[in-house]
């Protein structure tokens, strides 16, 4: 009988955790490596150059050999595929050597890295590989400049990110000759992923009814489009657009298209800060909606350091605050414009060539905004034409304040309807001085049709009476019994109904239109 062996107490696995003997904590493997590459680079100057006068085997070129890939036989064309991505897997000293081999050889072709950004990246174990993307980036366009303005390019895989980038923009229709401006403008779209990151964005603008041709169009103008998120800043931007501020849905497609740039701004910080100050000047929010539909680029307009103090200007310049939404809603660009300095050229302008004091200037401005941006060349032409016929600068200066559209009109049109204001209407030039209207009226199509009306029934009448007036209410004028008399044109007044002279001619139809209706009405060409 085996004699019994004594009882022993088990052994715990591992010590107590109090007494466990605490590890030293690693360094992060970006520090490590940054760490060594002064050490590997001083390694490699003391091995010598880099080719070796003797012809053996230079000395850099023996640590590179276990990790070069095999040298392609000749260069491959610009879309065909690498036929080598990676070198052979490296320990943590051969990928130090590599990456100093790789650093120089990027600032021996010509390629900077001076905020250190490659340091950070992975790149090549191979320099034929290195070569072959370089090749590739600079047959297609870009320079060594931009490929140091934005090192990261190197760090693309040709098969996985390159190829299949450049493909698929090239299939939606961007052109291989604008290419290379693409990817200088937006270079990080060559990171990005065709399934996760393009396609989605793509699929997004067709659903906001941007047509398929109009596509390159817009990638090409804001290349940033590529980076939004299609349920983030794009959603949000548009969702507000059309429910809050009025946008009709059919017009953002059209939008996108002319101006794609609103689809990464934010709601809460530009946008709605926008429509709101410009509806607390008194434009209507209906009437603002139809203005972005047309010129979606007025978004675009600093609120602070644009759009406020141009409306500052143009109240210290006399410009009457009710009648600014009138202006906004007639030339919406005199919101982006270096206002202040245009305006005051034109006022000095008008006092020494046309005689017209600050608050006639600042009463034709009311009527036609547009002339802050007229040049002073253009101006002069009426004004030459004008004078030539025998009206004195006091007359031409009341006529362009009374219609300062006829400085918009070209001599030869005013001619022909001088000559026949002479010659058939044969009235006084004090009627032309009174209405200077006259000359932004045709001659084919209102003025002589009209005339010959009126000459036909024997009425003696003004030139405002038979011009200024719709077709169906010359009709009635024609067929009434008794010619009424002159009286003045409509009156636009902001937050009230459009008072119109001989209310009894009106229909209730009209009489109903709201605020909106008749500002909408009365812009001009949108």
């Amino acid at each position: 009988v085996r004699p019994r062996k004594a009882p022993q107490t088990p052994q715990p696995l591992s010590p107590p955790l109090s007494r466990r003997p605490s590890r030293p904590r690693r360094r992060p493997r970006a520090a490590a490596a940054a760490a060594m590459l002064p050490l590997a680079r001083a390694a490699l100057r003391r091995l010598g150059p880099v080719t070796a006068g003797d012809g053996s085997l230079p000395a850099r070129l023996l640590l590179l050999a276990p990790l070069a890939s095999k040298p392609s036989s000749s260069t491959p064309p610009e879309y065909q595929m690498p036929s080598v991505t990676w070198g052979v897997i490296q320990g943590r000293r051969e990928r130090l050597v590599s990456r100093v081999l790789a650093l120089d050889f990027l600032r021996s072709a010509g390629v900077t890295d001076p905020a250190g950004e490659l340091e950070a990246v992975e790149l090549p174990s191979s320099l034929d590989v290195l070569q072959e993307r370089l090749d590739f980036l600079l047959r297609l366009g870009l320079s060594t400049d931009d490929l140091s303005a934005y090192p990261f390019l190197l760090a693309c895989s040709l098969r996985k990110n390159v190829i299949p980038v450049l493909s698929y923009l090239e299939k939606l229709g961007v052109t291989r000759a604008r290419l290379a401006a693409f990817v200088r403008a937006y270079p990080a779209c060559l990171h990005a992923s065709v399934a996760v990151d393009l396609a989605p964005i793509v699929k997004a603008l067709r659903g906001l009814d941007v047509d398929r041709q109009d596509i390159p169009r817009v990638l090409e103008r804001y290349p940033d489009v590529l980076g939004l998120k299609p349920d983030g800043t794009i959603s949000t931007s548009v969702a507000y657009l059309v429910g809050i501020v009025g946008v009709a849905p059919r017009d953002i497609g059209p939008m996108v298209t002319h101006y794609p740039f609103f689809l990464s701004m934010r709601v809460g910080t530009t946008i709605k800060p926008f429509c709101d100050y410009i509806t607390s000047l008194g434009l209507p929010m209906r009437i603002l909606a139809r203005i972005i539909e047309k010129r979606p680029y007025i978004l675009g307009y600093d609120l602070e350091e644009t759009v406020k103090p141009n409306v500052e200007a143009l109240l210290s310049f006399g410009i009457r605050k009710e009648v600014l939404p009138l202006m906004i809603a007639q030339y919406p660009s005199i919101l982006g414009l270096p206002l202040k300095v245009k305006l005051a050229a034109q006022q000095y302008f008008f006092n020494l060539k046309l005689k017209i004091d600050p608050d006639g200037f600042a009463r034709a401005i009311e009527k036609l905004p547009q002339l802050v941006s007229l040049h002073q060349n253009v101006i002069l032409k009426p004004v030459e034409f004008l004078r030539g016929r025998g009206i004195t600068d006091d007359d031409i200066g009341r006529m362009l304040i009374r219609c300062p559209q006829i400085l918009l009109l070209r001599n030869e049109l005013m001619k022909n309807s001088f000559y026949f204001f002479k010659s058939e209407l044969k009235r006084p030039i004090s009627e032309l001085l009174e209405y200077p209207e006259y000359f932004t009226y045709s001659l084919e199509s209102r003025i002589k049709p009209r005339y010959m009306r009126v000459a036909s029934k024997g009425i003696r009448c003004s030139l405002d009476w038979f011009l200024n007036c719709s077709d169906q209410r010359f009709e009635e004028r024609m067929r009434g019994d008794f010619i009424e008399g002159d009286a003045p044109g409509p009156s636009f007044t902001m937050g009230g109904k459009l008072q119109m002279p001989g209310n009894q001619l009106v229909s209730d139809d009209d009489n109903e239109e709201s605020d909106d209706e008749v500002l909408y009405r009365r812009t001009v060409m949108l």
